[in-house]
């Protein structure tokens, strides 16, 4: 076990390493806009329009690390975004990390967009450490812009996962996977401390850096009704 555990933090060092700073979390901010309009813009594909039409927040976390050595773990830092009456709240940034038991072996990066699809799970995630599947219940979405949700469990999972892949996995899980806001790019990115509460309510103004991604956002979701 301990063997393990050095492995993995040695393998994870590098993505741990950076610190927050305005320059890398704008560049973040402009990531997560290409991946989101990316998956979009896929024939085919991308997120139904009936779950957008619910979506209560939107994260999106370019480029989640993964390694894998029968015990997997995953570490990324991207933003988180709420309903804010009839627009998008400020942009908080955040960390996923986990790791999932199984046998796997490979290293690989994932854009990860998680759709959060009712109030209930906007306040869940307020919390200092949120937990996938064990804070709120979260599953895989359904793929294809005008595909139908098919279960009445989708439908009533709080949060619902989409992942593209480019290493050696096929896919992802977030189940067991934390969420905790990035207090370090947080107060880059607005010159001040300033909590994930007060950011996803509506409280902060948005950074300036953020023009692209509301655009590809309102693009899909403007004028559709958050489900309370």
């Amino acid at each position: 076990m301990k063997m393990t555990s050095s492995f993995l933090a040695l393998a994870l060092a590098p993505a741990l390493m950076f610190a927050g700073s305005k320059g890398d979390a704008v560049k973040r901010i402009q990531a997560s806009a290409d991946v989101f309009t990316e998956i979009m813009s896929a024939p085919d594909k991308g997120i139904p329009e009936q779950v957008l039409e619910k979506a209560q927040c939107i994260g999106i976390i370019p480029d989640l690390k993964r390694v894998g050595f029968i015990v997997g773990a995953k570490y990324g830092k991207g933003i988180l975004t709420c309903r804010a009456g009839d627009s998008w709240s400020a942009l908080a940034s955040v960390r996923v990390e986990g790791g999932s038991i199984g046998l796997q072996i490979g290293a690989g990066e994932t854009d990860l967009v998680f759709v959060v699809m009712n109030k209930r799970g906007q306040d869940k995630l307020m919390k200092d450490k949120f937990t996938f599947g064990a804070d709120a219940s979260a599953m895989a979405g359904p793929v294809g812009r005008t595909a139908e949700a098919q279960t009445d469990a989708m439908m009533h999972a709080e949060i619902l996962s989409y992942s593209r892949s480019r290493g050696l996995f096929a896919g992802i899980s977030l189940d067991g996977s934390t969420l905790r806001p990035d207090n370090e790019d947080n107060e880059a990115i607005y010159g001040r401390p300033v909590m994930q509460r007060d950011i996803l309510s509506g409280s902060v103004a948005p950074p300036a850096a953020a023009e692209t991604l509301y655009g590809v956002l309102n693009r899909y979701t403007h004028g559709r009704t958050a489900q309370r």
